[in-house]
């Protein structure tokens, strides 16, 4: 009852320093939708490791709480590229893309393509890893509103009517352009590396290095992508209004966590090029011309640490092994970070110059 009400307090206090014209139905609820999408998933899967998959027709069924359930054409397309494209997960993540005269009068008012991350494998343990996943967003929306909300989805996923298909959790991404108009900010297009660091937001761009270290996370890049791949990886930006154009004091917004040592997945490979034996191994990859952050970034983890537990423990859909695993994996980030010796030797001195991406 008591971590209940921290989170809803928690949450009541975030979305009143948000604007009121920001608000989005759609990922202010935290209850878990209800979603049927019936589409052509064998020939979907098997096209899906293609290096443009296409859109299929489908149809979408959602229920939230007790309403009538709404049914509306959409298309889904598989997206992603790892779980994609690697062969080791069983089912892509989608893309689904809404025709906004149809889904007036829905949850989905006012979206236009929007990600669902789905199951990798119909089994229980890799149902566990998207719900951390999501969790791990969630985190980040306490420490800042300059994030990516995600709502979770109990999704069943059907080749036609006859069909009893299958059903597990997964989750939606909020666009990082509603993200921008939500804080006030504007959505930067990039190429790779067109970008520097110097020209990142320092306070932000230490948050998002220290939140990653706190999840064990990698698998991103400030300033650059893979060749052929709009800026950044893993990484969205936002600048100011009145700055977009020259691009200084860009936000960085993180996303994509399941290569974290937080989330485990049995896919995620440690990168060789860092030395590192796996992928719950922690390694700061903050800038140094941003070290002079991390104190008072560390007091205000500090601060909200009762809040970060609290949503770990309230999380109804872990399993006890689950949840008692993850709030370990956070726990261990906190001694790290209440001790002034490690904090030096294990964060302010693997910083990187920000030559490299």
């Amino acid at each position: 009852m008591i971590n209940a009400l921290r989170i809803a307090l928690v949450a009541l206090a975030w979305l009143l320093a948000q604007p009121a014209s920001a608000q989005s139905r759609l990922f202010t609820d935290d209850a878990p939708l209800e979603i049927v999408i019936t589409g052509p998933f064998r020939e979907l899967v098997r096209t899906a490791p293609r290096a443009a998959p296409q859109p299929y027709p489908a149809s979408l069924s959602v229920r939230e709480g007790s309403a009538a359930a709404q049914s509306f054409p959409i298309q889904v397309q598989a997206r992603g590229v790892s779980r994609r494209t690697l062969g080791f997960c069983q089912f892509p993540p989608l893309f689904l893309d809404f025709d906004k005269a149809v889904t007036r009068e829905t949850v989905f008012r006012g979206q236009g393509k929007l990600k669902l991350v789905t199951f990798c494998r119909d089994r229980d343990d890799y149902e566990q890893r998207i719900l951390i996943e999501a969790l791990a967003y969630r985190l980040y929306n306490v420490l800042t509103p300059q994030s990516l909300r995600v709502r979770l989805a109990r999704v069943t996923y059907r080749n036609d009517a006859n069909d009893l298909g299958v059903t597990r959790y997964g989750y939606l991404i909020e666009d990082i352009e509603d993200v921008a108009r939500r804080v006030d900010r504007r959505e930067l297009k990039l190429a790779t590396r067109q970008i520097t660091p110097a020209q990142l937001d320092a306070p932000a761009t230490a948050r998002v290095a220290l939140f990653e270290y706190m999840i064990s996370n990698v698998d991103f890049d400030y300033v650059a992508s893979a060749p052929g791949r709009d800026c950044c990886h893993n990484i969205r930006l936002m600048a100011a209004k009145d700055t977009a154009t020259a691009l200084s004091g860009a936000v960085p917004v993180p996303y994509d966590f399941d290569h974290s040592g937080l989330v485990d997945a049995p896919y995620a490979l440690p990168q060789a090029a860092l030395k590192l034996r796996s992928v719950t191994q922690r390694l700061y990859r903050g800038y140094c011309a941003t070290n002079a952050e991390i104190a008072p970034l560390i007091a205000a983890f500090q601060a909200r640490r009762a809040d970060l537990m609290a949503l770990i423990a309230g999380e109804p859909r872990l399993t006890e092994a689950s949840r008692t695993k993850t709030a370990k994996f956070v726990d261990s980030f906190y001694e790290v970070i209440a001790d002034p010796a490690r904090v030096e030797s294990q964060i302010l001195k693997r910083c990187r110059l920000g030559r490299e991406g």
